[in-house]
């Protein structure tokens, strides 16, 4: 794991201990750092940071609801598999996703909603231009949910972040294609969307949300083909 942090004060603030092991493991996991089906210390990870092993349990509940981590019937604990075999559900899930909320957000936005979400879209483009991956997967999350709010459709929210939550180790690897170094025509590929957001042009914001979903899907299934060619080469 990465060492953010190798010791903490005596005094924590309620719930503060939970933030910090949450937010240690969850970019660890995110990152690759820890990679799927590694196990998780809890007495080494409470040395550590210098804790009990109360917040870090706390912490592991809230990393197993995102899906992120697993615990196993003699209750250890392990960094979830990632499903490739049924990568395709997830795939057809989140583009369909993609495509309503950015419709909704077209019809149903209000002015404050274009302000959240080109307060996203710059945190994005910033990340983007710094090539920090880690930021850009939470600055990319954060943008496609606050259309999906704007969409005035709170099931659609709620299903949504929950793929984008799922998925951020996949949108990791869809990063590392590019050596973290994203065309910026990606960038622009946000910023096409917005405009049809804000013109209240539905068709188009589903033609974009489609057409960005699909090139994020195919370069993924390149990257993961392009790596069993490697293994089976080996």
């Amino acid at each position: 794991m990465t060492d953010k942090t190798t010791a903490a004060p005596a005094e924590r603030k309620r719930g503060e201990g939970v933030k910090l092991v949450y937010d240690i493991l969850r970019d660890d996991i995110i990152d690759l750092v820890l990679p799927p089906g590694s196990s998780i210390d809890e007495i080494q990870l409470a040395e550590r940071l210098s804790m009990s092993r109360t917040p870090i349990r706390e912490a592991l509940v809230r990393l197993a609801s995102e899906g992120l981590v697993t615990t196993l019937p003699n209750r250890s604990t392990v960094v979830s598999n990632i499903d490739f075999l049924n990568l395709h559900t997830f795939f057809d899930a989140i583009t369909l996703m993609y495509r309503v909320t950015t419709r909704l957000a077209a019809e149903f936005h209000g002015p404050a909603d274009l302000d959240v979400i080109r307060a996203r879209q710059a945190a994005f483009a910033g990340a983007v231009e710094s090539q920090d991956a880690l930021a850009m997967i939470a600055t990319n999350r954060d943008f496609h949910a606050a259309i999906a709010e704007a969409g005035r459709n709170p099931y659609y929210t709620g299903l949504f972040c929950r793929l984008l939550d799922e998925g951020r180790r996949i949108l990791r690897l869809y990063y590392s294609s590019f050596e973290d170094r994203l065309p910026q025509r990606y960038v622009a590929e946000h910023e096409e969307m917005i405009a049809a957001i804000a013109a209240r042009d539905v068709e188009e914001a589903d033609r974009l949300a489609k057409a960005h979903a699909d090139q994020i899907v195919q370069q993924i299934q390149q990257l993961i083909a392009r790596d069993r060619r490697q293994t089976l080469a080996l």
